[in-house]
């Protein structure tokens, strides 16, 4: 059997309208609104356009240069009808407004996505407040995902972990991992307590216990949710009340604190399955 022909499409003008979902990248309102409008999100490089898809991700077009014609065949293959905008690399930095170093990029559909309730019933969770750079909301996500954690919540104010920086962070972890937005930012830990959860609020505070110890206390099969407050301020005040727990990370040389996303790190190796098991006289192997 014949493999179908690939939509190939030329382009030589970076004005043409056909290619309008790549232009300036660089741009984070223009994508806001022109992301918000058309309900897309842009893929960059190949390993991340194949996770999209096989997240299940509809693609709106793929923009690429030749070289990778070839290598993606066998995925562009899946959906012959969609538009294959072919440029050279010049092109595609003309049309983008940066060097696309890979030469790879996919316009996909968002979908109506998940919202919170689909993940209350998950066992571990990070929760994001108001944590507003892509680059740490993709870090978190791919550190989450890579130690085993179900899920992430985000507040509203919290990055889009669908813009092209996040994913790319990611290393596509944010279409495999389930997220959804809470609800109600002023309701969101006592959602989750209803649930459940062990709230655990990341934070400096008077009270905060240190991390190893309460890792140590909890049984493998509590459900847990560590909310990471934004960079800067950190959580805020009305989490960390609300919280169950307030922890830190204990520190040396005089440094108080991590950038958030290496914080979720070491806090969901602590917490998660991994961080146990590697501790020999943890709750895991003491069978409790």
């Amino acid at each position: 059997m014949s493999s179908p022909a690939l939509n190939l499409v030329t382009i030589t003008d970076p004005d043409d309208e056909r290619v309008a979902d790549y232009v300036r990248l660089r741009d984070v309102s223009l994508r806001r609104s022109l992301e918000a409008e058309h309900g897309l999100f842009i893929a960059e490089g190949e390993k991340v356009i194949r996770r999209a898809l096989e997240g299940g991700y509809p693609p709106r077009s793929f923009l690429l240069a030749p070289r990778w014609i070839e290598s993606l065949a066998d995925a562009l293959a899946e959906h012959p009808d969609v538009p294959i905008y072919v440029v050279s690399e010049a092109m595609a930095e003309e049309i983008t407004g940066f060097h696309v170093h890979r030469g790879a990029l996919a316009s996909l559909h968002r979908g109506t996505g998940r919202v919170m309730a689909d993940l209350l019933g998950l066992q571990r969770l990070v929760v994001c407040e108001d944590i507003v750079d892509h680059t740490n909301v993709g870090a978190i996500l791919r550190s989450a995902a890579g130690m085993g954690w179900d899920g992430c919540l985000l507040a509203p104010r919290a990055a889009d972990p669908l813009y092209r920086r996040s994913i790319k962070v990611s290393m596509g972890a944010v279409f495999s991992l389930p997220w959804a937005r809470v609800d109600s930012w002023a309701d969101a830990v006592p959602t989750l307590q209803e649930a459940g959860f062990l709230t655990l609020a990341m934070a400096l505070s008077d009270d905060s216990r240190p991390l190893p110890d309460v890792a140590q206390e909890l049984s493998p099969d509590r459900k847990v949710a560590i909310l990471l407050g934004t960079e800067g301020d950190g959580l805020s005040r009305r989490w960390i009340e609300q919280a169950d727990i307030v922890v830190r990370i204990p520190m040396g040389h005089g440094i108080d604190s991590l950038n958030v996303a290496a914080a979720s790190a070491v806090a969901c190796y602590a917490l998660g399955p991994a961080g146990r098991m590697a501790d020999p006289s943890g709750p895991a192997a003491a069978g409790a």
